[in-house]
């Protein structure tokens, strides 16, 4: 009697423990998504992610830094690293750029964290399709883009201020570009 009613008990727990243990859309990257938390941490202060190699500043074509597009959102200050830039290469502990958005003080915030791979790079690695990371897809950024460069994929990550139109999406309409 004790087995026959601990039985359906035990079977609830394994499929619960089961589906736990599925990777869903709602927690597919969510690991990565700590691993760049934790990688970004001491980046808070620019001059950290300088010592760490980023101190690309990314300018598109006419010069503008902090990149904003009125009335859809602001994506921010970018530095890249240039180590990092070029290669097939996708870690979420290594993102290639860091988002930083100005504040009233004159100092910046960091925001995101972007993950950039070349299509060439990629498809010369043997990749026959387009990257992923975070269980999300990367954007192809193709050629004549407001950077002048050979077509990307690209994803941000917002891992340090809410986006309220996604994790992954490249504009947040709560950022600012004002000082």
């Amino acid at each position: 009697m004790f087995a026959k009613s601990t039985k359906p008990i035990i079977t609830a727990v394994a499929v619960t423990l089961v589906l736990l243990a599925t990777p869903t859309s709602a927690n597919a990257g969510f690991e990565d998504l700590s691993t760049a938390r934790a990688a970004t941490a001491g980046f808070h202060q620019v001059d950290g992610a300088n010592a760490a190699g980023y101190g690309i500043l990314v300018r598109d074509l006419a010069g503008i830094t902090c990149i904003d597009s009125p009335g859809v959102g602001v994506m921010g200050i970018h530095y890249a690293n240039g180590l990092a830039l070029g290669d097939a290469v996708l870690d979420p502990a290594k993102p290639e750029a860091l988002v930083y958005q100005p504040l009233p003080n004159g100092k910046l915030r960091l925001v995101a964290a972007e993950y950039i791979v070349f299509q060439g790079a990629w498809l010369q690695a043997g990749n026959t399709s387009g990257p992923t990371l975070f269980g999300q897809p990367l954007k192809l950024v193709p050629m004549g883009n407001r950077y002048g460069l050979p077509p990307f994929y690209e994803i941000h990550a917002w891992i340090w201020q809410h986006n309220p139109s996604g994790m992954f999406k490249d504009w947040n309409p709560s950022g600012s570009c004002a000082k």
